[in-house]
């Protein structure tokens, strides 16, 4: 896990690469890389790669990065890890090739010059990837296939910058900086910036599971090497005995959970009461994890409530046998932090607060490494919209064509129901009757008819209509076959990989901690999508039924509540007045978090 930077003047009129350039856009990120730094510049001024090193696998010092093969024909900074790459390097090595290192970088190097950018494609895990290739004369980019790892370039027409994170560009010169409309406008929708999207005109994410290639003539629109769509649709048949799909359960959630302990240092687990973590940690012990370190966050607020989870995760750790650490939060540490966590915010979020402080005890804890139970409830079904959208298009659907009808109903009674009912009731009609809008209501929020009550008029209209978010989220939809599947990947594709992987990125990384998702991972996936498309799909009670001794029966009859986070109390304790009062609810909190950062773009 790293940062890393890199600079190509590929324009023949643009400047050489500046060393001092370089290096600011790195040393932005010297959190998510303290164990080393390393940089690479080309003879002709035109290219340079910069990396911040967090070690994780190979700690020697020839491990480091930008790592070159073939006397420097190829060159690499990576981010992340590939869990895969011990059986990768034994097939290469079985064709004849050399190693020098025991590292998963050089795998992808190896792998690169076998394979070219289809590479990617033998990768499991989470990674992006910068690849100088002298041979060819250009930049190779990815990014993994569940967006796990970001990576943002600005591209001024004549030299692209790319790096980890969006304020890490920001200390470059020559980036775009005026605010970009679909990026503020989407974080009002969602509570935080869609990808591609930042609050900037001139930086953009390389979307997950794409590749890009820069050379003289420019950089090439990105390509999909792997598609979400695709995976859930193309299944084969799943077991029928229930005795053999628990079984194909279980077998996959613990290959899962092997590649995902794959590392050379100790690798922890975050326990909360919920069913995901639980899992984790009960499986990994199961299959013959020793000592291992649990930790769980609790809040004196919530202490001795239906909320605090510490005692129920202590009795998984008291049954699982794991050196446990409980972490009190107090509202006065979130007043101390606040202005740490914002700066380390690399885009505006009305979430992440809970793991920055998690991750935090990790790292105060020794911990490089903690497996976080993210994704459970996108595969599982966790989550209210996987009942609650599929009722709101059966109720509205008889309703489709009428859309427009329901717009004009909006609008006529908007002055009448505005302090009578709930913000999306007047949107029913309007967006109910399909899938992609049924979920605008249960997640966005705030709806795209406020968007003019908290933006510029004009930033406001360019942002929704760039943003054509109910087309994207319509879009191959219906090559799915169920409800379920279909929320499945909604949830994935919007809430997972917008909020929740980008926030365990820039929060774990914050404190120099890699947190690891082995619900989140494409063979996972794929191995499940059988089981997923099938008319019984499995529940979070069947995942968690995959433990050969049962979790105790408080947790696994504990109805689920998600995991909550004291911040409108903080701050409504800490400030007075009108902020006070705009603090109320997630809403609040989204004006509050988007000020900051307005302020600070």
């Amino acid at each position: 896990m790293c940062g890393i930077a890199a600079l190509f003047a590929y324009g023949a009129s643009a400047a050489p690469i500046a060393a001092a350039e370089l290096r600011a856009v790195r040393d932005r990120m010297a959190k998510r890389g303290p164990d080393g730094t390393g940089e690479w510049f080309s003879a002709d001024g035109r290219v340079a790669l910069g990396h911040r090193r967090l070690s994780i696998i190979d700690l020697r010092a020839v491990a480091d990065q930008p790592m070159l093969h073939d006397g420097g024909r190829l060159r690499i900074v990576f981010n992340g890890e590939i869990y895969n790459y011990k059986a990768l390097r034994d097939e290469l090595i079985a064709q004849g090739r050399v190693f020098q290192t025991n590292s998963d970088t050089e795998v992808i190097l190896q792998l690169y010059d076998r394979d070219g950018p289809d590479c990617v494609r033998r990768l499991r895990g989470m990674f992006t990837i910068v690849l100088w290739d002298e041979k060819r004369g250009g930049m190779f980019l990815a990014r993994d296939p569940l967006g796990i790892k970001p990576l943002y370039i600005a591209d001024n027409g004549k030299t692209i910058r790319v790096a980890s994170q969006v304020k890490a560009l920001l200390a470059a010169a020559e980036v775009d900086t005026r605010p970009d409309p679909a990026g503020h406008v989407g974080f009002f929708l969602w509570g935080s910036v869609p990808d591609p999207y930042t609050l900037h005109r001139g930086i953009r994410a390389l979307p997950a599971g794409h590749t890009q290639w820069i050379d003289a003539r420019g950089a090439q629109s990105p390509r999909p090497y792997w598609s979400l769509i695709d995976t859930l649709s193309a299944v084969s048949p799943a077991p029928a005995s229930p005795e053999a799909r628990r079984e194909l359960l279980r077998e996959t959630l613990i290959d899962s959970l092997r590649h995902h302990f794959v590392a050379d240092v100790p690798v922890g687990v975050f326990l909360s009461a919920g069913l995901d973590s639980t899992t984790i940690a009960a499986l990994a012990t199961e299959d013959g994890a020793t000592n291992l370190r649990t930790l769980t966050l609790g809040f004196r607020e919530f202490e001795g409530r239906e909320n605090d989870e510490t005692a129920l995760a202590e009795l998984v750790a008291a049954q699982r046998q794991t050196r446990h650490t409980t972490r009190w939060v107090l509202g006065r540490e979130f007043a101390e932090e606040r202005a740490a966590l914002m700066e380390a915010m690399d885009q505006p979020s009305i979430d992440g607060t809970n793991t920055y402080f998690v991750a935090k005890a990790a790292h105060e804890a020794g911990l490089k490494v903690a497996l976080s139970g993210l994704g459970g409830d996108e595969i599982f079904a966790g989550y209210p919209s996987f009942r609650q959208v599929p009722q709101l298009v059966r109720l509205v659907g008889p309703f489709a064509g009428l859309e427009s009808f329901g717009r004009a109903l909006r609008r006529a009674t908007a002055p009448w129901l505005k302090n009578l009912v709930p913000p999306k009731y007047p949107g029913l009609l309007e967006y109910g009757t399909g899938f992609g809008g049924a979920y605008m209501l249960r997640r966005c929020l705030f709806m795209p008819w406020e968007m003019e009550d908290l933006l510029p008029r004009e930033m406001a209209r360019e942002g929704l209509e760039e943003l054509r978010t109910l087309d994207r989220l319509e879009h191959d939809l219906d090559r799915l076959p169920s409800p379920r599947l279909k929320v499945t990947a909604l949830e994935i594709a919007w809430y997972m990989r917008n909020q929740l992987l980008r926030d365990s990125d820039w929060a774990g990384m914050a404190h120099s901690l890699e947190i690891r998702v082995p619900f989140v991972d494409v063979e996972l996936l794929a191995r499940l999508a059988p089981l997923l498309a099938s008319e019984t799909p499995p529940s979070k009670g069947d995942m968690a039924d995959t433990c050969r001794v049962p979790l105790p029966p408080p947790i696994r009859h504990r109805a689920k509540t998600g995991f909550v986070v004291p911040v409108r109390d903080w701050v409504q304790g800490e400030t007075a007045g009108q902020e006070a009062g705009a603090a109320r609810g997630f809403r609040g909190w989204a004006r509050l978090v988007y000020a900051q950062h307005a302020k600070a773009a």
